[in-house]
């Protein structure tokens, strides 16, 4: 039985790694590959296991991106550290409204969203708007190209998109890049926003889950999500890395495409088998 919890453990870490940094929904491939594949644990332990994994995608973040975000790296000019430090800032002012509603809904939206009808409307409803976004700006520049560039308004207007990623489905990096490309962000500025916006998100979420659940795990518990997290946050440097080669030279209408396929095969699954 250990054996095999771990082999879960790693399958759903495969998952949380690749689909994280994808606007293609985290939560619609758990719920599709947990129909298949089901942890031997509580409910309340899956709840908390769901959100706690993501933590070793976050470290991910920190380690590809940790001398672009380190406001105190002896390398850096004096302008540098104060441009990294305004990152930073900026990630603050895009996370306050999802930190806000979050807090406040979390639960609720849970209990009411996490479901495979409204997870598959959300993934075709947002990839429609992906493929419509993507034409349209084809017609319209790219307004911001680096950070420096990024208001503090564009910021928070980033942050507004990102509570749609409350309703399971919408994809927390697919809302915030769908809202950046939408304000005028390159493709490049948009992923790596969504990736910084992600830490003290994901940071909190994770701390919240772990509070909720309390710290009494058992042995197996124990293993089951450090192999998660540790699988996560491997696939996830892979992962990250590949997305941003690829988009440096495409759009993120295949994201679209995909986000429609998947959805309309939830809900047939749904309808079927439910």
């Amino acid at each position: 039985m250990f054996v095999m919890e771990i082999f879960k453990a790693i399958i759903l870490g495969i998952v949380e790694g690749i689909t994280e940094w994808l606007p293609i929904s985290s939560t619609g491939h758990m719920i599709l590959v947990e129909e298949f594949i089901e942890l031997n644990a509580s409910a309340e332990f899956m709840e908390m296991f769901r959100v706690v994994i993501q933590l070793g995608a976050i470290l991910a973040v920190v380690l590809l991106y940790f001398n672009k975000l380190n406001p105190f790296a002896p390398s850096k000019t004096k302008k540098e550290k104060k441009e990294t430090m305004e990152i930073w800032f900026k990630v603050i002012v895009g996370i306050i409204p999802a930190g806000i509603l979050g807090v406040l809904f979390d639960d609720w939206l849970d209990e009411h969203f996490y479901n495979f009808i409204t997870v598959s409307i959300t993934l075709i409803v947002y990839g429609i708007l992906f493929i419509f976004i993507e034409n349209r700006n084809k017609r319209i520049p790219e307004k911001i190209k680096n950070f420096r560039s990024l208001s503090y308004k564009t910021a928070f207007g980033i942050g507004i998109f990102q509570v749609l990623s409350l309703i399971p489905g919408t994809s927390r990096s697919g809302s915030t890049i769908l809202g950046a490309i939408t304000l005028g962000t390159s493709r490049s500025i948009a992923a790596e926003y969504s990736f910084f916006m992600s830490i003290p998100i994901m940071f909190g979420a994770s701390f919240i889950k772990l509070l909720k659940f309390g710290f009494d795990f058992t042995g197996m518990e124990i293993a089951v999500l450090l192999t998660g997290m540790i699988v996560a946050f491997l696939v996830s440097v892979i992962a990250i890395k590949s997305f941003m080669r690829y988009i440096r030279k495409n759009d993120f209408k295949v994201f679209g495409w995909y986000r429609i396929v998947l959805g309309t095969i939830l809900l047939i699954y749904y309808f079927i088998f439910a």
